[in-house]
């Protein structure tokens, strides 16, 4: 059974307390340049977490990921008449 997974996204003041969010969840990727982490934890848990998290001195802020909220069943969603015929050609 698949668990739901959320991800925060979690604003830094700096990079080198960034490897202490490990124990929280997964790290997807942190950003350098924009000073963020993304951190993937169970659905569930994380209002819980983003609150624990925000709580830190090295956090600026924590934002929730809007991607399992998002609809991906689209209607209408018929191939283009050219592009059809483009491809047919080579063949």
């Amino acid at each position: 059974m698949l668990t739901e997974r959320q991800a925060l996204i979690v604003w830094l003041h700096s990079l080198k307390p960034a490897k202490s969010l490990r124990k929280y969840g997964n790290i997807h990727y942190v950003s350098k340049k924009m000073k963020y982490a993304v951190l993937y934890c169970n659905h569930a848990e994380a209002p819980e977490l983003a609150e624990k998290l925000a709580g830190f001195s090295f956090v600026k802020k924590v934002d929730f990921s809007e991607k399992p909220f998002l609809k991906v069943d689209y209607e209408n969603s018929r191939p283009d008449k050219a592009k059809e015929y483009d491809y047919k050609i080579g063949v």
